[in-house]
């Protein structure tokens, strides 16, 4: 199944793939001892497509981890999202003395030889085991800056200088290049080394996920020295800015004590919330709405009261800051912040939008909650989206997500686009186009 064929509303582990054309077999032959996980492929066949492919596996589908080889992670390392999980998979000594042994088969020679791609230390591991002569072998090592016309060209070298029978390589481009005028002996990752790679990524990615269910909690409060602010009030007045803010639907929230709130739920959920622990939009949102100036604290911990007491504490050095600014503890010891007092201002990209406060009361969200969602327009860039994608998105549950389309299409902000089959026997999924970015251009 290729990215583009996966269904929109899909459930479970989806980990991407980047690989040659020639080379999908093997990774098919690999990836079979893995269930509970959808594979995103993006094919190519020549180097020069590897970041267009990238690219478009990256925009079509919400990836849970990344398998691609030394090539592909060089040409498109600065397209991969920070925090995807990515494994480099590369040929290992294995795959070495498995192309020597096919060498011999052949009848050639072990040495001379020439090699590119592998490391220095491999290649003489590997001949010291085979015993055989290091002086008589040339190697390469990978290098991401170098084009594969210099490779083939330090081949060529070494051939004419040594008259080596045949090369060893990993590059795919060097054996076309090559032309058939020098035997070529391919030493790519073997289905077993690239099966080892891929149960470790799925390994790494389902410990990221079940660090992102602990349960956590944060606590959020009216800051001391808040002049003449009526503590109650606006105690009320915070808890229900966070009870109507859908990134907090899956949260249990209630009063802790004059000043405070406090919100249980997964430490994903907060990760969402915070973008990754950077900023807190919330607390700008508290502070232009409700007049008062709101911290907060996050603990993650072995049980609740250590995740309260964890946030209490953080919350409590939050308030030592000027500005709104929240703070992460943990139960090892670490400590991340502030977010959203100096170290990141907090700032709402609607403030670039004169109407959008205007369109959000008409839609019954919030301003932050509606600039969030024409951000996610642009980055579909005109693609329909269904519901548990946007929730997805939007780190809240498909019910909430499905609640806050009908609210969208009432209020004409996202309109029914066609349906996705997600399951052969199962019902069509709708599909919505966000329509937010047109509703602003028509307030001005």
């Amino acid at each position: 199944m290729s990215a583009a064929e996966l269904p929109l509303d899909r459930k479970g582990t989806v980990i991407g793939l980047v690989l040659h054309a020639g080379h999908r077999a093997r990774f098919e032959e690999a990836a079979r001892t893995l269930t509970g996980v959808t594979f995103a492929w993006a094919v190519y066949e020549r180097e020069d497509q590897i970041r267009d492919r990238v690219a478009g596996l990256l925009r079509g589908e919400h990836l849970d981890g990344l398998l691609l080889g030394l090539v592909p992670y060089a040409r498109a390392r600065d397209l991969l999202p920070a925090g995807l999980p990515v494994t480099v998979t590369r040929s290992a000594a294995l795959d070495l003395a498995l192309a020597w042994s096919r060498a011999r088969g052949n009848g050639w020679p072990a040495t001379p030889v020439s090699i590119d791609t592998f490391t220095q230390e491999t290649v003489d591991e590997v001949a010291s085991a085979l015993d055989l002569d290091r002086s008589a072998i040339a190697c390469l090592p990978f290098d991401p800056a170098q084009p594969i016309a210099e490779v083939v060209a330090f081949h060529r070298e070494r051939l004419a200088e040594t008259g080596a029978a045949y090369v060893i390589s990993v590059r795919t481009g060097v054996a076309a290049a090559l032309d058939g005028r020098v035997a070529v002996l391919n030493a790519l990752a073997t289905a077993g080394t690239i099966r080892a790679d891929l149960h470790e990524l799925a390994l790494r990615i389902r410990n990221k996920q079940a660090d992102g269910q602990r349960f956590a909690a944060g606590v959020f409060l009216v800051a001391k020295g808040s002049g003449g602010t009526d503590l109650d009030r606006a105690r009320v007045g915070l808890l229900h800015l966070l009870l109507h803010t859908p990134e907090f639907a899956d949260a249990w929230i209630d009063d802790r004590g004059r000043r405070g709130v406090v919100v249980f739920a997964h430490a994903a959920l907060f990760e969402a919330v915070t973008h990754r622990w950077v900023g807190l939009p919330v607390l700008a949102e508290a502070r232009d709405t409700l007049g008062v100036r709101a911290v907060a604290g996050f603990g993650i911990g072995a049980s609740a009261r250590v995740c309260v007491a964890l946030a209490e504490r953080a919350a409590g050095r939050a308030e030592q800051d000027a500005d709104p600014g929240a703070y992460l503890l943990s139960d090892n010891g670490l400590m991340i912040g502030p977010m959203g007092a100096s170290g990141v201002p907090l700032a709402y990209t609607y403030r670039e939008h004169g109407g959008l406060e205007a369109l959000a009361r008409r839609a019954g969200l919030s301003p932050a909650t509606l600039s969030r969602l024409a951000a996610i327009e642009r980055t579909l860039a005109g693609r329909p989206v269904s519901p548990s994608d946007l929730a997805r998105s939007l780190g809240i549950t498909d019910p909430s997500g499905r609640r806050l389309i009908r609210k969208l299409s009432e209020s004409d902000l996202a309109v029914g686009d066609g349906s996705s089959q997600v399951h052969r026997k199962g019902r069509p999924t709708r599909l919505y186009r966000l329509a937010i970015t047109a509703a602003l251009e028509g307030m001005r």
